[in-house]
């Protein structure tokens, strides 16, 4: 599936020396059936990365993504469940790459919204572009359906996550 800029379900702005972005979904499922996949351990498995989250303000996000990534281990800084769900997507020494996940009830199941807070470098389109992936594959799984990382999905995202750089970022 191709995208450009234009068809992105996201948005990007400054926020002080960091960069925002906003990815957006519209889910035919309860807030608090896609809150269990943001926080049960077998949901995480089936669209993110094994690993566990303490439904709790200062508990424990750790996710191990073997081979392909960096494991994470982060304190979480804000929860309400059904709601809102908020850490650092970072490890060890990496600057800071907090995270926010908010559920709204929706007259057809639940709008998610993820805002990521990413330092401004050269990663800003990677970060979403994995990001936009890893929504395809939570969504095919609150349908039941497994699905691999979408590396088409990944490559097409990061050109144009890249050009919306370029245009909502420029100096």
């Amino acid at each position: 599936m191709a995208h450009d800029a234009d068809d992105i379900q996201g948005s990007l702005w400054r926020e002080g020396e960091r960069v925002a972005a906003r990815l957006q979904r519209k889910i035919g499922h309860t807030p608090e059936v896609v809150w269990k996949m943001l926080t049960d351990s077998v949901c995480l498995s089936q669209w993110l990365a094994p690993g566990t989250v303490d439904q709790e303000r200062g508990g424990r996000v750790k996710l191990d993504f073997g081979n392909s990534g960096t494991p994470i281990d982060c304190q979480i800084s804000a929860c309400e469940p059904h709601r809102l769900l908020a850490y650092s997507w970072s490890a060890g020494g990496d600057p800071e790459r907090p995270l926010v996940w908010e559920l709204s009830p929706d007259v057809e199941g639940t709008v998610l919204t993820l805002t990521l807070y990413l330092p401004d470098d050269e990663l800003i389109a990677i970060s979403c572009a994995g990001w936009d992936a890893h929504l395809e594959m939570l969504m095919a799984a609150l349908e039941g359906v497994s699905i691999s990382f979408p590396a088409a999905r990944f490559r097409a995202s990061r050109s144009a996550f890249a050009e919306l750089a370029r245009k909502k970022l420029a100096a």
